[in-house]
This record gives structure tokens, C-alpha cells and sequence, in this order.
């Protein structure tokens, strides 16, 4: 990473009040709302958040990624360097909200609470910037390309050194199961393992007809066998304590009503929170599939591509958040969340290097902010990204204090 450090200001200076800062963001957020842009694609994302960050005096990194870049900000007291990152992308999936700041491009929305992440980045910036007399060391803030679609932006980041130095990193993502004001913690996994899968089942035949499936080796019929068990995997062949799924969700072969097609398709998602469930059910699938093909006169593929791990919190960095929510907002400001989510998050590329934490955010107040991400009516409680800025920049500084040996 090259040397990005923000040019210091008068110490102590430039902190937004709170209803400065809520307008700040708010406005921020809106606008990447009415904007979105998908994975690798956030051209002009990247250039408003740049330009947003430079008029506040801040000095940005090269682009890390394609659209990413980073800022850090240096304060008076010797200390490590932490991290802090925010994903860019939106989603291939229209917004459907009846709002002013409703998404201005067909097909794409802000459905996963970027916008927001990236928002309440900037708001850590500016709040860790104002209080430079207490940061020890750096903070690096970096804002990331495709979260969303595989193979996704962190790999990249890493290869370009964007972890170079960082003694933990830290991120959030909003959640509309949880209220405003409270924030949702884990030690150990957050998310789940994923791997999506293709299963291919051919034969070396032009196929057959539907009155005779005995003279043909019939793909869709072993296709359905092998969808079958693979339903009746986790739980049977693993612990059912250890969460797991497997979704089939493409199944595609043949064109004609009387034709039995020489060859079938079908993939879907293999998800589980337990790392070594995990790796035995993506060799039990294998094992399934190769086996009922060869009884059955099939040659049958498995491809499992672009393997996401699961979020491993450690436990001093949500130790840590769990200090600076009772410092800023009292006790009860956090819950302990007691299941993994079984979605993704390539913020676990991350944490497979270094210690670290994500938090999830109360983003809820009413119905209108409780739609499940994904949602096409997804929206959040815009309330709830100061919070959050105050949250992670009281963190982030009491990481580097902890770290430094400073009170």
C-alpha cells in the first residue's frame, strides 16, 4: 500500500454534531442510493465517494481493485495500523420503493445496504479524523468492489496489498432483524461457508426415446436421483447441530416433450457454518454424484467454483466493539447473536489473514425498513448510520489504544 496518510489538521477540529452528521450521511447515502452500480462497474461510485472525501481534505490511495481505494489517517500517538472496510456494489435486482431517492437505473438496486456501508464509512473518517489526539497509530478505510458476485473484490484487494501492515480489520453490515440503536455481536462464525455447484450428468449417446427409457441411459431421471439425496444430506450423513444447507436452484436438459436429452444440468449452493462440515459435505456430493452416475451408465461432473469462506469473528476485536458500545451508548446496546447467518460474505477473505470482526447494525424501525436484504422494498432506517459511525470509530481507536498500551 502506498503511503496515504491524510495531511493532519488542527487536532481535535472538524467533528460534525450529531444532527450535522446525520444530515451528512443521510445525504451521502441517498445519493449512492438513487446511483447503484454492480460489482467491478462502480465507476461513478468510485469517483463521487473520491471526490466527497477530497473536498473534506482527505488524501486517497491509487485505485485498489479496479474502483477501490483506500484513505488513512494518522494520529498524534505512536501505534499499529487498523482497518476498516465498506463494499461499493448494488444488486442485479430492480428497487421497487415508492421514494425520492429510489434507485435511477433499471435492474440494479441498493438492496444489500452498501450504500449505507459506504455512507457510514465516510462518517468514521470524519470522526476519526476529529479525534486524532486519541488515535494511536493509523487507520486505513477502505472501500471495496463486488461483494456481491463471484469471484468478488476482496481477493484482489489483498493480492494489492491492502492488509500490508494492519493489525486487525473491522467492518459492518446492516441487518433489518435487528432495531435501531442495537448491534448484533458474535464470537466465531457470522456467516456461513458457500460454495455454488454445477452437476453435469451426460452420456455418449444422442440420447433416447420416452417410450423406451431402458434402451437410453435416462440423465434427467439420474439427475433426480442424485438431487434427492443430496437433499437428504445434511443432517443424515453430518451432525444436524452443525447448520448446513444444500439448495439446488438451476435444473436445465432436453428441448423436445418425447426426447430423453444426453445430458442434464443442474447447480445450486452449498452452505454450511461449520468449516470441516463443510469440506465433508462437498466430498460427500462428489462421492454421490460419481457413484449414481457409474451405476446408472452416466458420466457425471461436480464443479464446485469460487468457494466463499465463512466469517470467523475473533474474539478480542468483538470484545472490543462490545467495549465501545457500552462507552458510547450505555449498556444493552448490544445483542449477542446466537446462530450464524447461512449467507455469505467475502469479508471472510479477510479475516483468514488477520483478527477482525463484523458488526451487525440495527438498521429497523418500522415495516418499511424491516424487508430481508435482497428485498426489492429493502430500505433502512438512515438513523442508524451515525450510530454506527460513532460505534466503529470509538472502536477502531480503542483497538489501537489496546494494542499501543495507552489508556
Amino acid at each position: 500500500m502506498p503511503d496515504t496518510a491524510t495531511p493532519a489538521p488542527p487536532v481535535g477540529t472538524g467533528a460534525p454534531d450529531a444532527a450535522e452528521l446525520l444530515q451528512t450521511l443521510t445525504a451521502l447515502r441517498r445519493h449512492l442510493h438513487r446511483n447503484p452500480e454492480l460489482g467491478f462497474e462502480e465507476v461513478e461510485t468510485s469517483a463521487y465517494l473520491r471526490a466527497w472525501l477530497e473536498a473534506r481534505g482527505f488524501t486517497l490511495s491509487a485505485p485498489l481493485g479496479g474502483t477501490g481505494f483506500a484513505v488513512e489517517i494518522e494520529g498524534v500517538l505512536p501505534g499499529p495500523t487498523v482497518g476498516y472496510r465498506a463494499d461499493m456494489d448494488a444488486l442485479p435486482t430492480p428497487d421497487a420503493k415508492d421514494v425520492s431517492y429510489a434507485s435511477a437505473r433499471d435492474g440494479v438496486g441498493h438492496l444489500c445496504g452498501h450504500d449505507g456501508h459506504m455512507a457510514i464509512a465516510c462518517g468514521v473518517a470524519l470522526l476519526v479524523r476529529a479525534q486524532r489526539e486519541r488515535l494511536a497509530g493509523r487507520v486505513r478505510i477502505f472501500f471495496q468492489p463486488n461483494e456481491e458476485r463471484p469471484p468478488s473484490g476482496a481477493p484482489r484487494l489483498i493480492a494489492e496489498g491492502v492488509l500490508d501492515g494492519l493489525d486487525a480489520v473491522y467492518a459492518v453490515h446492516v441487518d433489518p432483524t435487528i432495531a435501531v440503536g442495537r448491534f448484533g455481536l458474535r464470537v466465531g462464525a457470522l456467516t456461513a461457508a458457500c460454495a455454488p455447484f454445477i452437476v453435469r450428468i451426460k452420456t455418449g449417446n444422442a440420447g433416447g426415446h420416452s417410450a423406451r427409457p431402458h434402451e437410453a441411459v435416462d440423465t434427467v431421471w439420474i439427475a433426480s436421483q442424485i438431487l434427492t439425496q443430496y437433499y437428504q444430506l445434511a443432517g443424515r450423513v453430518t451432525d444436524a447441530r452443525n447448520s448446513s444447507i444444500i439448495t439446488v436452484c438451476t435444473l436445465s436438459g432436453g428441448e423436445a416433450l418425447n426426447v430423453i436429452p444426453s445430458e442434464v444440468e443442474f447447480g445450486g449452493m452449498l452452505r454450511s457454518a461449520d468449516t470441516q462440515t463443510f469440506a465433508y459435505l462437498r466430498e460427500k456430493m462428489r462421492r454421490v454424484a460419481g457413484g449414481l452416475g457409474a451405476l446408472y451408465g452416466a458420466d457425471v461432473d461436480v464443479d464446485f467454483v469460487d468457494i466463499l469462506p465463512a466469517v470467523v469473528n475473533t474474539a478480542a476485536e468483538v470484545g472490543t466493539v462490545r467495549e465501545a458500545a457500552e462507552a458510547v451508548f450505555g449498556p444493552g446496546a448490544t445483542r449477542e447473536l446466537p446462530l450464524p447467518s447461512m449467507g455469505g460474505e467475502d469479508f471472510a477473505f479477510y479475516l483468514e489473514r488477520v483478527p477482525g470482526a463484523m458488526v451487525r447494525v440495527g438498521s429497523a424501525s418500522g415495516s418499511d425498513t424491516r424487508y430481508p436484504l435482497h428485498h426489492a422494498r429493502f430500505d433502512l432506517d438512515e438513523q442508524a448510520l451515525p450510530l454506527a459511525a460513532r460505534l466503529m470509530t470509538e472502536t477502531l481507536l480503542r483497538h489501537n489504544a489496546r494494542r499501543a498500551g495507552t489508556p
